[in-house]
C-alpha cells in the first residue's frame, strides 16, 4: 500500500483509535472524499493511525515512478499539483453530465415529433406561422429549389461532450439533426440552395419547439461567425437555463453531397446569380470559391470527424485533459472564439496530428501534451507549411499546394478535402505561434510562477498589445471592396464585407508599417446571437474590428521612411503604397531615394507615427476615412503631457536635466583645490533616471516679481504676489575619497562635511561663476535655470552613527534610525537611480510608464504610502519580468499592466521580487521565498526584494499599512476596469482623467486651498483654465550667474507636514502632490476613545466627567480651527463632511 497516500488519508468520526494493525490497514484504503451537496451535515475528518511498520515502509515502483515524474517533467511538485486541480475544476461534475443528458434526450423526443408539410419554393416563407424568423440574410432574394419540413432522419450528439473534451466555464453541447434526404437536392451545393434549405429547417425546428415548456429560452447563432452555417441555441427552463448550452446543428445526410464538388479551385456562387447580370464569361472561367465550399463541406463531415477522435483518444488516457489544458490557454489569450478561431476542435485536432504522427506519445502526461502542441505550434508556421491528417486521400482531395493557394492557413482533415483553418486569417495564426513561443520562454525559467503565467492571467487585446485602433463604421468597408475590387472574394464569403476585406486591409497594414512591428492582430468577429423572433443581422452589426500592435521601440518611432534609389524598379512600387507623401530626397550620404517623412517633434509625436501610417494607407487604399478609425494608443498619456505648441510627456525634458547634471558631473570631477579628491558623483533624484512624473524645467527668472533678501542676495517673492514657480533641488551625492584624517565623531564629520561644501561652492564660482548657496547639509547649485543640490558624503559616516560608548566604556555597535536614513539617502537611493536610469536605456518607454503610474498614486492620494521609489520598482517588474506578456512598448500598456499588478498581486503570501541587473539566480529566488515565509509576520505587508536586498525590503518598511494596501488594490482594480471599458467601448464618454479623480466620500474633513499659493496648480488632474503669474519668464535660460530663487518652497507640502506633526495621532492627511488643492482628512477610530484625564494630554481635547471618574475625548471643533490657524493665508475653507466623531 502507497505510504505516502497513508499518511494523508483520513477516515469520518466513530472510528476507534486504538485499532489492530489488519484494521489500520482496512481503514486507510477509505478515501478522502467531498460530502455530496445534498446532505445537510458537515463531516469532520480525523488522522488514520499507522503501525510503525507502515510508517516506514519503503515507496512502492508507482510511487518512485510519480516522484520521478514530478521531478523530471514539473519545476516542482506543486505544478503538478496545479494542473490537477485546474483540471478537475474545468471538468464537468457527474450531476451536470445528468443533467445535460437528461435535457438531450428531451429535446430528442421533441424533434422526432416535428409535423410534415407540403411542398413549396425555397423562397416562399408563407408555410411560416407565428414570429420565428429565417436566420439567413437572403440576398439575393431568388433561389431555386422546393423545400417542406419532416422528422429528421436522426438525431446525435456529436462534438467535445460524446468525446470527453467538454470543459467549464462555457458549456457548449453540440447535437446534429440530419436533414431528411428528400429535401435536399444534389445540386444544392449550388448558389446557397443548401445552405438557405439549412436555415429554413432550423426555422422549421425553432417554430416546432416554441410550443413546449421544456425548452428554456431559444436563440440563434453562427457557428464561429459563418453566416451560412446557423445555429439553433436550446438552454433548459428554470435555474439551470445559465449552465450550458445545447447547440442545435442541422447537417445533410453523410455522403449526400460528394467531397469532390467543393474543390478549392471550383466555384460554386454563379456571377450572374449573385450579381443579377448576364454574365460575359463561361462557366469555366467563373471565380473559384473556397470559402463557400469549406462551409458547405464543413457540414458534410463531423460525424466522421467525432470517429477519427475518438479513436485517438481512446489511445491515449491524458487526451482529454491535454486538450482541456490547450483550451484554458488558449481562452486566457482570448482565441477561442469567433470567426477564423483556434477553437476546442482545433485544439483535439491538432493532438491527434501530433499522436498519429508520432511526435508525442500515447503514454505522456497531459502536462507534456500541452508543452509538445505548444512547442509544434511555436516552431510550425502553418501559413507556409500546411499540415493534413490524412494518412491515403482518395485521388479527388486537393494537394496541400492547392490549399495554400486559396487559404492563408492550411490544416487539412482526415477526410483530405477540408481545410479546417479556412477562416484563420495568417495574422491570428502569427498571433497563436507569437503566444506559443512567449509561453515556452518562461515555462522553464525557475523564477517566474509558470502555471500562474501560463493557465490563470487573462491577456486582453488592451493590456497586451502597445498600440490598438478599431474601424468603426464597419458599413465603410463595402466601399473598401470597390476599391479593391473584391467582387469575386465578396461572392466566396457570401456578402460578408468584412471578412473579405480583412485580410486585404491586414495585409496592407503589414507592408505599411513594417520593421515598425513585431507582430499584427486583430479581434475575431464574436459568435451573433439574436431571438429567433427576429430578423438575422446585418454584417454590420458587430462591435468595431480591433487591431493590435505588438512595437519594436527601436524603429516604431523613426519619422523616416527610407524608400529604394529613383532609379530602382522597386521605386513605383514604393510610390503606390505611398501615394502622394512619398517624395524624393537627397540624404547626406549623397544618396537620392524615395522617401516619406511623417510630422512628429517630440517623443510623444512620435509614438504616434503608427498611427499617421495606418490611417493614411486605410483612406488611400480602402477609402476607410480616418473619422472612422478610432485609435487609443496613447489616450491616458494626456495626463502628464506638458507643453501648448510642441506636447510633451516629459521625455525631451528629463534629457535636458540629465545633460546638465552630466555636464556638472564633469565639472566636479575636474575641481582641483579640494584636500581630498572626489570618488563617485551619482544622481539620486528621479528626474536623473526620467521617472519624475513631471520633470523640473529650466527656469527663466522675472526679476520684477521679486525682492532681493539682503544678507543672501536670494530673490523673495514681493508682498501680495501669488506662490512663485516651485523650484525643484535635484540631489546630486558627492562622495569623498577616505582617508585617516577624517574624524571619528559624528559632530566633527558633519563640520568637515559643511566645510567641503563652503569649499566646493567657492571653487564652482571661481571657475564656472555658478551661483551657489553652501549649508551644513548641502551645496545648492543654480545652473542652466535648475537648482542641484549637492550632498558631501563620506563612507564611513552610516557606521560611525552605529558606533557608541556604553557606561563601562565599551564600543557597542546598534543599528539605528539616523544610520538607516544617511545609508539610504547617500548609498541606496543613487545605486537605484543609476539602475533605473540603465533600464531606460533597454526600454525607452520604462520613464513615461513610471510617471503616469506615479501621477496616478498622486492623484488617488496614495503617494505618501506607495513613494516614489517603490512606484518604480514595481513598474520595473513589469519590464523585468513581464511573463505572461512580452516588456511594455507603450506608456499606455505599462500603465494598465502597472494597475493589473497593484490589483492582482498576492501580497499576503508572495515578495515581489525585482531582478534588477539580472543578478539573483534561481538559488537566490528560493532563498527569498524561504526567508520571507519563515518571518512573514515581522515583514512589510508590501514586501519588494531586490538583488541588494533581500530580506527587509527596506523601501516598502515604513509604508503602506495594511489598510492602505488594501485601499489601492480595491482602487487600482476599479481604475483598471473603467480605463478598459473606455478605452475599448468608444461609446463609453471618452474622458481618461476619470480614473485620476479621487473619491473623496470616505473623508471626514476637507481643507480646501487657495489656489494661488499652490505652486504647482498647472499639474493638476483637471487644471484651471486661468493660471497665475509665478515669477517665471519665457526664453533662453543662462547657463550661469544670476540670483538664486526660493528653493523648494512648497506651502501645500510643509503645510501637510505641520499637521502631522500636529494631529498624527488624531488623523491621517492625504493630498495630491502634483497641483491638489484640497486636503483630505480622516480620522483614526482609537484616536476617539475616551482616556483617563492626565494634565499631561489635555491638548485639544475635552473633558468628560461621568461619576467619579474624569476622561478626555479629542475637541474636533477646536482642531478644526487650528487647521485654519495653522494655514493661515492658505487655506481658503474647511468641509466637515460627517459628524463621525464618536465611534
Amino acid at each position: 500500500m502507497k505510504n505516502k497516500q497513508k499518511a494523508a488519508e483520513m477516515i469520518p468520526p466513530g472510528s476507534s483509535h486504538d485499532e489492530e494493525e489488519e484494521e489500520n490497514k482496512a481503514c486507510a484504503n477509505v478515501k478522502r472524499s467531498k460530502p455530496e451537496e445534498d446532505e445537510g451535515e458537515e463531516v469532520v475528518y480525523h488522522p488514520v493511525k499507522l503501525s510503525r511498520s507502515d510508517l516506514y515502509r519503503p515507496p512502492t515502483a508507482e510511487e518512485l515512478n510519480q516522484l520521478k515524474e514530478a521531478e523530471s517533467l514539473f519545476h516542482c511538485s506543486l505544478l503538478k499539483m496545479q494542473m490537477e486541480e485546474l483540471l478537475k475544476e474545468v471538468a464537468l461534475s457527474e450531476r451536470r453530465k445528468g443533467q445535460i443528458n437528461s435535457f438531450v434526450q428531451k429535446v430528442t423526443k421533441l424533434l422526432q415529433t416535428v409535423p410534415h408539410s407540403s411542398d413549396v419554393e425555397v423562397s416562399d416563407l408563407s408555410w411560416l406561422s407565428g414570429a420565428v424568423k429565417v436566420p439567413f440574410l437572403l440576398v439575393p432574394k431568388t433561389s431555386k429549389g422546393k423545400f417542406h419540413m419532416a422528422p429528421p432522419t436522426s438525431v446525435d450528439l456529436i462534438g467535445s461532450y460524446p468525446l470527453g473534451t467538454c470543459t467549464k466555464p462555457r458549456i457548449m453541447v453540440d447535437l446534429a439533426v440530419t436533414i431528411p434526404a428528400d429535401i435536399l437536392h444534389p445540386k444544392d451545393a449550388l448558389n446557397q440552395r443548401y445552405p438557405r434549405k439549412r436555415a429554413l429547417y432550423l426555422t422549421g425546428l425553432a417554430q416546432h419547439l416554441t410550443s413546449f415548456t421544456d425548452i428554456g429560452t431559444m436563440r440563434y447563432s453562427c457557428l464561429h461567425g459563418n453566416r451560412l452555417r446557423p445555429v439553433l441555441l436550446l438552454t433548459p427552463p428554470g435555474k439551470e437555463s445559465s449552465t450550458f448550452t445545447l447547440r442545435v446543428h442541422a447537417y445533410p445526410p453523410p455522403g449526400f453531397f460528394k467531397p469532390s464538388r467543393f474543390h478549392p479551385q471550383r466555384n460554386n456562387v454563379r456571377t450572374e446569380w449573385y450579381t443579377g447580370l448576364q454574365a460575359s464569361q463561361s462557366e469555366g472561367n467563373e471565380p473559384p470559391t473556397p470559402h463557400y465550399n469549406s462551409s458547405v463541406l464543413g457540414d458534410l463531415l463531423p460525424r466522421a470527424h467525432l470517429q477519427f477522435l475518438s479513436a485517438v483518444s481512446s489511445q491515449c488516457s491524458a487526451f482529454p485533459d491535454g486538450v482541456a489544458l490547450l483550451k484554458v490557454w488558449l481562452h486566457q489569450r482570448e482565441l477561442d472564439q469567433g470567426t477564423g478561431c483556434f477553437n476546442g476542435f482545433l485544439a483535439s485536432m491538432l493532438l491527434a496530428f501530433l499522436l498519429t504522427t508520432h511526435r508525442i506519445s500515447n503514454t505522456m502526461t497531459a502536462y507534456q501534451l500541452l508543452r509538445n502542441s505548444l512547442n509544434f505550434l511555436a516552431s510550425t508556421d502553418l501559413t507556409v507549411n500546411g499540415i493534413s491528417l490524412a494518412r491515403d486521400p482518395d485521388s479527388t482531395a486537393p494537394s496541400l499546394a492547392d490549399f495554400h493557394n486559396a487559404f492563408q492557413v492550411v490544416f487539412v482533415d482526415p477526410s483530405g478535402h477540408l481545410n479546417m483553418c479556412a477562416d484563420m486569417t495568417a495574422c491570428t495564426y502569427k498571433q497563436l505561434q507569437h503566444e506559443a513561443s512567449v509561453s515556452m520562454q518562461f515555462w522553464d525559467d525557475p523564477t517566474v510562477d509558470g502555471f500562474h503565467c501560463l493557465l490563470m492571467t487573462p491577456k486582453p487585446m488592451i493590456r497586451t498589445m502597445d498600440h490598438v485602433f478599431q474601424l468603426c463604421e464597419l458599413v465603410k468597408l463595402q466601399s473598401s471592396c470597390k476599391k479593391l475590387n473584391l467582387l469575386s472574394e465578396l461572392m466566396d464569403h457570401s456578402g460578408n464585407y468584412v471578412h473579405t476585406t480583412l485580410p486585404f486591409i491586414l495585409s496592407l497594414l503589414q507592408r505599411g508599417l513594417g520593421q515598425r512591428i513585431s507582430l499584427l492582430t486583430h479581434s475575431l468577429s464574436p459568435d451573433l446571437e439574436w431571438s429567433v423572433e427576429s430578423e438575422a443581422p446585418q454584417h454590420k452589426a458587430q462591435p468595431p474590428l480591433s487591431f493590435g500592435l505588438l512595437l519594436r521601440p527601436e524603429l516604431a518611432a523613426s519619422v523616416l521612411e527610407r524608400g529604394p534609389p529613383a532609379d530602382s524598379p522597386k521605386a513605383a512600387e514604393f510610390r503606390q503604397l505611398w501615394g502622394s507623401r512619398s517624395e524624393l530626397r537627397r540624404f547626406q550620404d549623397g544618396d537620392i531615394t524615395e522617401a516619406v517623412l511623417w510630422d512628429g517633434k517630440s517623443m510623444c509625436q512620435k509614438q504616434l507615427v503608427p498611427r499617421q501610417i495606418i490611417t493614411h494607407l486605410l483612406q488611400l487604399h480602402a477609402d476607410i476615412p480616418e473619422s472612422c478609425v478610432r485609435y487609443v494608443g496613447a489616450r491616458v498619456d494626456d495626463v502628464i503631457t506638458v507643453g501648448s505648441e510642441v506636447p510633451s510627456t516629459g521625455e525631451e525634458e528629463s534629457l535636458i536635466v540629465v545633460q546638465s547634471y552630466d555636464d556638472l558631473s564633469r565639472k566636479l570631477w575636474k575641481l582641483e583645490g579640494l584636500p581630498l579628491s572626489i570618488t563617485s558623483v551619482q544622481g539620486a533624484h528621479p528626474a536623473l533616471r526620467y521617472t519624475q512624473v513631471f520633470p523640473p524645467l529650466p527656469l527663466k527668472l522675472d526679476y520684477s516679481f521679486f525682492d532681493k533678501e539682503k544678507t543672501c542676495r536670494s530673490l523673495v517673492p514681493k508682498e501680495g504676489k501669488p506662490c512663485p514657480a516651485y523650484v525643484t533641488p535635484i540631489t546630486v551625492i558627492c562622495h569623498m575619497e577616505g582617508s585617516g584624517k577624517w574624524p571619528h565623531d559624528r559632530l566633527a564629520i558633519r563640520h568637515i562635511r559643511a566645510a567641503f561644501h563652503i569649499r566646493l561652492g567657492e571653487l564652482l564660482k571661481k571657475h564656472h561663476n555658478y551661483t551657489c548657496r553652501p549649508s551644513p547639509t548641502h551645496l545648492d547649485i543654480w545652473k542652466d535655470g535648475l537648482v542641484f543640490r549637492v550632498q558631501v558624503a563620506y563612507h564611513r559616516e552610516p557606521q560611525v552613527l552605529r558606533e557608541s560608548v556604553n557606561a563601562e566604556g565599551l564600543l557597542v555597535v546598534r543599528d539605528n534610525e539616523e544610520a538607516q536614513t544617511l545609508e539610504m539617502a547617500t548609498i541606496h537611493k543613487p545605486l537605484l537611480t543609476s539602475t533605473l536610469h540603465g533600464l531606460q536605456q533597454q526600454h525607452p518607454c520604462f520613464g513615461a510608464v513610471c510617471r503616469l503610474a506615479k501621477r496616478w498614486l498622486g492623484a488617488q492620494l496614495f503617494s505618501e504610502d506607495i513613494t516614489e521609489d517603490t512606484a518604480d520598482l514595481l513598474v520595473a517588474s513589469l519590464f523585468l519580468q513581464p511573463a505572461p506578456f512580452t516588456p511594455p512598448g507603450s506608456p499606455q500598456v505599462g500603465f494598465l499592466r502597472f494597475l493589473h499588478l497593484l490589483s492582482t498581486f498576492d501580497w499576503r503570501n508572495n515578495p515581489l521580487v525585482v531582478n534588477l541587473n539580472n543578478q539573483l539566480t534561481a538559488p537566490n529566488y528560493t532563498e527569498i521565498k524561504n526567508d520571507f515565509m519563515a518571518s512573514r509576520e515581522s515583514l512589510p505587508v508590501m514586501f519588494i526584494a531586490t538583488p541588494k536586498d533581500k530580506k527587509l525590503s527596506m523601501w516598502t518598511k515604513r509604508a503602506p499599512s495594511v489598510q492602505m494596501l488594501q485601499r489601492v488594490v480595491m482602487v487600482a482594480a476599479e481604475s483598471l476596469k473603467v480605463l478598459e471599458h473606455q478605452l475599448m467601448d468608444g461609446g463609453q464618454i471618452q474622458d481618461v482623467r476619470v480614473v485620476m479623480r479621487p473619491p473623496l466620500d470616505a473623508y471626514d474633513v476637507l481643507i480646501h486651498l487657495d489656489p494661488k499659493q499652490v505652486p504647482l496648480l498647472s499639474q493638476a488632474v483637471d487644471p484651471p483654465a486661468v493660471n497665475f503669474g509665478r515669477g517665471v519668464i519665457t526664453g533662453s535660460v543662462a547657463p550661469s550667474g544670476g540670483a538664486l530663487p526660493v528653493i523648494d518652497y512648497n506651502p501645500v507640502s510643509l503645510y501637510l507636514a505641520e499637521l502631522r506633526d500636529a494631529f498624527g495621532h488624531l488623523a491621517l492627511f492625504f493630498c495630491d502632490p502634483y497641483g491638489g488643492a484640497v486636503i483630505a482628512v480622516l480620522w483614526k477610530p482609537q484616536a476617539f476613545s475616551p482616556v483617563p484625564f492626565k494634565t499631561s494630554q489635555v491638548s485639544a481635547r475635552n473633558v468628560e466627567v461621568t461619576g467619579d471618574e474624569a476622561s478626555t475625548v479629542p475637541n474636533v471643533e477646536a482642531i478644526l480651527e487650528d487647521f485654519r490657524v495653522i494655514g493661515k493665508g492658505l487655506v481658503k475653507s474647511l468641509e466637515a463632511r460627517t459628524e463621525r466623531w464618536t465611534f
